[in-house]
């Protein structure tokens, strides 16, 4: 009976997009548990035994919400499942505060990209070209590495089959359409083997872990890299700083601007859930402090919020 409601579960969910690879092994571990047990519904406490059964905190909470989320589902056609509590294992890890460049270090990054070697390569043009659409676009690292020359559009990027299995068009600027123009020109000069946007110096896809050792490597030789009293940098943070500063400019336009463009800044950032958009809110003191101030006044009767 269990397999059976998981079959419908897993069903209703890859028809909205989801892989569900891992979490089909998870239920489906759970339900010869249960089976074993002799039981044909969720029930509480089988299913935090079964979670328990992981070896890290982390992978027990994983375990546990899945089996949540699917007795959430499955109650609604009968009342006997139970539903898990929350929070057994621990609560949540908080989320990696990140590292906000300015525009300023960004800048500096770009330009320490180009002084990579070897001399007269694409590498140097590469990596400039790969940091500065990042910061222009706020697309994920993945979704950059996996452009392919036919997804340059003259409307912008077709990122295809994402995080979520979803594409989505994301416009360039026009100073970002000419500086990636400019790049492909010098590219097509020197490359011929492989259809990959951004390649290595063998002539095939550029992999992350190539980037992630440039990225280091630049960030340690523009001093980003021990930065007192913040964290350390990642490749991701540019994302995040895209975001971020999208949202201070809101901020200085008007306040209301941002619930009216959070959902558009979720989906052009391709996020599942807006509440991944709106911890943005939270990453850096300028937009903390304007969320303060607001508070402030409108407790003391002023139009603040």
């Amino acid at each position: 009976m269990l397999m059976k409601a998981i079959d419908s579960y897993l069903s209703v969910r890859r028809a909205a997009g989801f892989e569900l690879e891992v979490p089909e092994y998870l239920l489906r571990s759970f339900a010869r548990f249960a089976t074993q047990q002799g039981q044909t519904h969720v029930y509480a406490q089988t299913a935090i035994r079964w979670a328990a059964l992981a070896p890290s905190a982390g992978q027990r909470r994983h375990r546990l919400n899945t089996v949540i989320r699917f007795a959430r589902y499955i109650r609604a056609e009968d009342q006997r499942h139970e539903i898990p509590p929350q929070g057994v294992f621990g609560p949540k890890p908080q989320r990696r505060i990140p590292f906000i460049f300015a525009t300023t270090e960004i800048l500096r990054l770009v330009q320490e990209a180009y002084r990579l070697g070897p001399a007269g390569s694409l590498r140097p043009y590469t990596y400039a070209t790969l940091f500065s659409l990042l910061s222009a676009t706020g697309i994920r690292i993945s979704e950059a590495l996996s452009l392919r020359l036919d997804d340059v559009a003259e409307d912008g990027l077709v990122i295809r089959q994402t995080k979520f299995k979803k594409s989505r068009l994301v416009p360039l600027h026009e100073t970002a359409s000419v500086g990636l123009k400019r790049y492909l020109i010098v590219r097509a000069r020197m490359v011929t083997g492989d259809d990959h946007v951004f390649v290595s110096l063998y002539e095939r896809a550029l992999s992350y872990r190539c980037v992630y050792e440039v990225f280091n490597y630049l960030i340690e030789r523009i001093g980003l890299n021990h930065s007192a009293g913040r964290p350390r940098p990642h490749i991701h943070d540019i994302r995040h700083s895209f975001a971020v500063r999208v949202l201070e400019t809101c901020c200085a336009q008007s306040r209301d601007d941002i619930g009216r463009n959070m959902l558009a800044l979720s989906t052009y950032l391709g996020h599942t859930n807006v509440a991944d958009t709106y911890w943005y809110l939270e990453a850096t003191p300028q937009l903390m402090a304007d969320i303060a101030q607001a508070c402030e006044t409108f407790m003391q009767g002023g139009k603040g919020l």
